[in-house]
């Protein structure tokens, strides 16, 4: 096999940053960040580099097809939908994803990009509003967490812890305290489907009077049992 040049690894990578490996597109409600209930776009991308123990999208580790960036921004708006979110798997971990969101930004739309923490959020430009998860101790991927993204934060950005017990909920408000994590932008906490219920947080939330939003996964609500396309 030949030697890799400079050349060829600087041809990969711009094949790279204009190609993006694609689990599914669906038109669906947006179900998990401030703007739940407002009809969606979404680009779920392939891979991801964590394994969290309630993943409930596993069958976006692996399966996918290779889209063009500037095919799948036609895909987007050819659905005329306003609201357009690119989740995954792990969207950060494709390099074509902040330009994907650049050129969908040009094209008017509203942008979201929902993402592990696990990646650098710079990457993505001005304008996107970038949903990141703190992963919780339940989740068997804390150590994953890039916490200089905190600081990294800006208008339109949002948090998300997601919660399978009581104990995950006391180390989420303790980083909310410990970063003021409510002065800078929404909080959101979202229960574990089928291990933490609903009452219990919000009952926890009321207590403490804790000034974050509890969330649900509002697709699972509207449509029980269906994994794919929601």
């Amino acid at each position: 096999m030949p030697a890799e040049t400079p050349s060829t690894k600087s041809s990969a990578s711009a094949i790279a940053a204009t190609t993006i490996e694609i689990n599914e597109i669906f038109v669906s409600i947006q179900g998990e960040s401030t703007r739940a209930g407002r009809p969606c776009v979404f680009l779920r991308t392939t891979g991801c580099p964590l394994r969290c123990t309630w993943c409930d999208t596993e069958y976006a580790f692996h399966e996918g097809t290779t889209w063009n960036v500037d095919d799948l921004v036609e895909e987007a708006c050819r659905h005329d939908i306003p609201l357009v979110e690119i989740t995954g798997g792990e969207p950060l971990a494709q390099p074509g994803v902040p330009e994907l969101a650049r050129l969908l930004l040009a094209r008017g739309l509203t942008v979201l990009v929902e993402t592990s923490g696990s990646y650098d959020i710079s990457v993505l430009p001005s304008g996107v509003g970038r949903i990141m998860d703190l992963k919780c101790p339940g989740s068997g991927e804390v150590r994953r967490n890039d916490y200089e993204n905190i600081a990294r934060l800006r208008d339109g950005d949002e948090v998300k812890f997601v919660l399978a017990n009581r104990e995950d909920y006391e180390w989420a408000r303790a980083r909310v305290a410990e970063y003021d994590l409510i002065a800078r932008v929404p909080v959101l906490f979202s229960p574990v489907w089928d291990q933490l219920q609903p009452a219990d947080l919000a009952a926890w939330i009321l207590e403490d009077k804790l000034d974050v939003a509890l969330q649900l996964q509002l697709h699972k609500l509207l449509w029980p049992g269906v994994e794919r396309g929601v």
